[in-house]
């Protein structure tokens, strides 16, 4: 069964609107480059416009434009470019009632998590960021890295472990100044 043929114009600017941040974000944590990351999310969707036909349903649009993003992302190590880590200045929700102590603190223990993240190994980081970030189950996550849900969630458990463990460390030295 086929769900559609090729795009309108129209539709196909609403499609990238729509999923243009969850798969720039997706690029960045897998290549940790804002270069490589513009890169890939538009190659995700030059992709996607050429070869919309083959999409049937079987997983939701997005796993399908992420796992696009993952193999371009791949494809992106595999080449004899890049592999500078870039820090986080990522998102952080502005609430109007806080404090700006408030949010500076926020925006460091953001910082700090996601520079742990990002320190991950790249199979650990990858399904951490797609659960958390992104919300997806483990059997969509095993259909999309092509690995057993039983691997998926072994990953997530040492990602999380790594990241407690860390934390725990990084915050008994705290303690001793």
């Amino acid at each position: 069964m086929k769900y559609l043929e090729r795009w309108d114009d129209a539709t196909f600017r609403q499609f990238v609107e729509h999923y243009s941040d969850d798969i720039w974000n997706y690029a960045y944590f897998m290549t940790k480059s804002r270069e490589a990351a513009d890169d890939v999310s538009q190659e995700v969707f030059i992709k996607a416009y050429y070869h919309i036909a083959q999409f049937r349903g079987q997983s939701s649009i997005k796993t399908w434009l992420l796992t696009i993003a993952r193999h371009l992302a791949l494809n992106h190590f595999r080449s004899a470019f890049v592999r500078k880590v870039m820090l986080v200045d990522y998102f952080v929700r502005n609430e109007a009632s806080r404090s700006a102590e408030q949010e500076v603190l926020d925006q460091l223990a953001s910082k700090q998590i996601w520079e742990l993240v990002l320190a991950l190994p790249r199979k650990h980081r990858e399904v951490l960021v797609l659960d958390i970030h992104y919300g997806l189950s483990c059997k969509e996550m095993a259909g999309m890295l092509g690995i057993a849900e039983g691997t998926v969630k072994s990953r997530l458990s040492r990602a999380r472990s790594k990241i407690t463990a860390q934390l725990k460390k990084e915050e008994a030295v705290y303690e001793t100044i």
